[in-house]
């Protein structure tokens, strides 16, 4: 007798759909599983067995069984067709109805106990059913709170083989998941750390606020326990609040990669990872036999913070460069190619030499001059070339560490930080007419912005939504310097080297100080602020 079950698989962060077939036959007792299987499905053969035995039901040892799981050209991994096989084979012996099975899918992990056990993927999974037009998905009931997130499907939490079976002859006794709207408030999300807690540092504090309201890159230079480590673990406190849509993309891929609770159901605070310097390339940026999400793509939305950043392998820091231009890092294998979404803010803290206190004020430099550059060349140009804002974070004065009036909470910082975020949606609404192209209209476009805007747009699913984001055209488009700005902008040039890439990275942050005080056109006094943030390119590398 032959038996169907849909059932679902994640490549990359989407799912896709497996159509689980059972056949039972006569011939030489075994079970076959084809379809690409990797090790854990093939070992779901015994699982599957011994759960079926020991929830009460008979295993067709006699028989010969074959399991396809389609489509059979994608490779199949993890145990989350044990389910789907459990049920199929039930309904092939003909211990149980299949007519309650159509129109539902079917994931989970059996134990030898028929227990069903939780396991990863779970709301990408949802979210491909309903997009198929599932109407019911039966999941772990350790993994229902995630996918009850999803609307216009019922959510079905499955605790035992014997309770689904039950359950599907008897409908009325299952009664689906609740779908809870709480989850959904990421408005009022909560936040472990407030920028109320830092002492002095005004202009770290502004150059913070200025990088949380363009979504800019930025790197902390100063001695030791300055406060570099303290002030970027609130940088998410002053972020705004996620939209449901973002949410639910940082969601699935914590699904993915198995770190999402129980309890958790969606992700409403941005996240932040701080990966040890000791990190590999494929930790960082995703891989692995069965390639899974890396700390950037863990990232996604939030903050990526890497402390001591000369002292992460130069290998795995060259990689960044892709996800930092492009938003999203692709991992390529023979079997497929996963593109995993990666669009973060990278903030970075170092020491400026080997002991750390090169040009402080309160203790003397070890180092020679030879080991300063040194220390500090393991920083490539080309990738800090894509660090927006650099900036200093000295030492705090006595006065600083004995003052006892709290700082500027970040729900006032955040509230700024809104106002020029939604200056930045409403300007990007529409798509900007160039009004200065960059070459002769005569000549061919340069090959090379050509490419890399339709790249950039290609791997965007969305709009854009801040400045960091901003390409070529919208550079001109909403950045034109006056004739005052673009003298400045000349001498920076010269004094600082700047390069093309910088130079455009200059302007971000001065249209993103200009949102910061609601001033429609880009002037002196925030180029000059964005200058300073870029000063450490002489000062260090220059």
């Amino acid at each position: 007798m032959l038996a169907r079950i849909q059932s679902s698989a994640v490549l990359g962060i989407d799912a896709y759909e497996v159509r689980v077939e059972i056949d039972i036959s006569s011939g030489i007792p075994g079970t076959t599983i084809v379809g690409l299987p990797d090790a854990a499905v093939n070992e779901s053969r015994e699982r599957v067995r011994t759960s079926i035995k020991n929830s009460g039901f008979l295993f067709p040892y006699d028989k010969r069984i074959t399991v396809n799981l389609a489509p059979a050209d994608v490779r199949k991994a993890g145990p989350a067709f044990d389910l789907p096989i459990a049920l199929g084979l039930l309904v092939a012996s003909g211990q149980m109805s299949g007519e309650n099975l159509e129109g539902a899918v079917f994931l989970g992990e059996m134990s030898l106990d028929g227990l069903v056990r939780p396991i990863t993927g779970v709301l990408p999974a949802a979210i491909g059913a309903r997009d198929r037009g599932i109407k019911r998905l039966f999941v772990p009931a350790a993994n229902v709170r995630e996918a009850a997130i999803v609307s216009d499907i019922d959510v079905y939490g499955v605790t035992s083989l014997g309770e689904i079976v039950r359950g599907l002859e008897m409908p009325e006794l299952m009664e689906p998941h609740p779908r809870s709207t709480s989850i959904l408030d990421v408005e009022n999300a909560p936040f472990l750390h407030d920028f109320s807690d830092v002492k002095g540092h005004a202009a770290v504090k502004r150059a913070l606020e200025v990088a949380a309201a363009g979504g800019h890159n930025m790197i902390l230079i100063g001695p030791p326990g300055s406060g570099k480590t303290m002030m970027a673990r609130r940088l998410p406190s002053i972020l705004p609040p996620m939209t449901t849509e973002e949410a639910l993309e940082a969601t699935k891929l914590y699904s993915v990669a198995g770190l999402l609770s129980a309890d958790a159901g969606l992700i409403t605070t941005r996240p932040f990872r701080s990966p040890h310097h000791t990190v590999s390339t494929a930790a960082l940026v995703g891989g692995g036999t069965v390639p899974k999400p890396g700390e950037v793509s863990l990232s996604h939305h939030g903050v990526l913070f890497l402390d001591e950043l000369p002292e992460f392998n130069r290998d795995a820091l060259e990689v960044l460069r892709q996800p930092l231009e492009d938003g999203v890092v692709s991992v390529s294998r023979v079997q497929a190619s996963y593109t995993y979404p990666a669009d973060f803010c990278l903030i970075a803290a170092m020491n400026p030499c080997p002991c750390g206190y090169y040009g402080d004020i309160f203790r003397e430099c070890t180092c020679s001059q030879v080991q300063v550059q040194k220390y500090q060349k393991r920083i490539s140009g080309p990738l800090l070339d894509r660090i927006d804002i650099q900036i200093e974070v000295p030492r705090l004065s006595e006065e600083e560490l004995l003052q006892v009036r709290p700082g500027e909470s970040s729900r006032d910082i955040r509230s700024r930080v809104k106002r020029a975020r939604n200056a930045q949606a409403e300007r990007f609404k529409n798509p900007p007419v160039d009004p200065d192209p960059p070459t002769d209209p005569d000549q061919p476009p340069n090959p090379a912005d050509v490419a890399g805007e339709a790249i950039l747009r290609l791997k965007k699913s969305r709009p854009l939504y801040c400045n960091a984001q901003m390409g070529p055209k919208e550079i001109r488009a909403y950045c034109k310097p006056s004739d005052e700005v673009k003298n400045l902008l000349r001498a920076a040039i010269q004094q600082l080297g700047l390069s093309a890439r910088a130079y455009d990275r200059l302007l971000k942050v001065s249209r993103t100080i200009a949102d910061l005080e609601g001033v429609k056109d880009i002037q002196v006094a925030h180029v000059a602020e964005a200058i300073q943030y870029r000063s450490l390119d002489r000062k260090f590398w220059g």
